[in-house]
């Protein structure tokens, strides 16, 4: 399972890198960005799940059953997709680079508009 999501990750960051660079913005500090979001969201996740399915006060971990185990890891990797979201959509919000507009422009639209007679 943890290699799926070092997988996953590596994709998700690339993609995100290619957003960033779109943006005109540095793709390998967004990179870094999704890492610590995704971390810091499975994490949280993990915590939630904790919380959620294990009612007694467990000293060792070796006690929790093994349904609830399976449970509080598919919370905790929704919860880091999330994180992986959350950094995409700040990225999707941030402005478009100015270059690229400079690229779109045309022969046609350099040239006067033409008079209708």
């Amino acid at each position: 399972m943890f290699l799926v999501e070092i997988i996953a990750l590596i994709f998700l960051c690339k993609k995100n890198g290619q957003v960033a660079l779109q943006k005109g913005l540095k793709p390998g500090l967004w990179k870094l960005y999704t890492v610590i979001a995704w971390i810091v969201a499975e994490f949280t996740g993990c915590v939630i799940g904790i919380m959620m399915f294990v009612k007694m006060p467990i000293t060792d971990a070796r006690q929790i059953p093994q349904s609830d185990l399976v449970a509080i890891s598919m919370i905790a990797l929704f919860a880091a997709f999330g994180g992986y979201l959350l950094i995409r959509y700040i990225l999707e919000n941030k402005p478009n680079d100015i270059n690229d507009d400079i690229k779109q422009i045309g022969i046609d639209d350099l040239q006067p508009p033409r008079k209708n007679t």
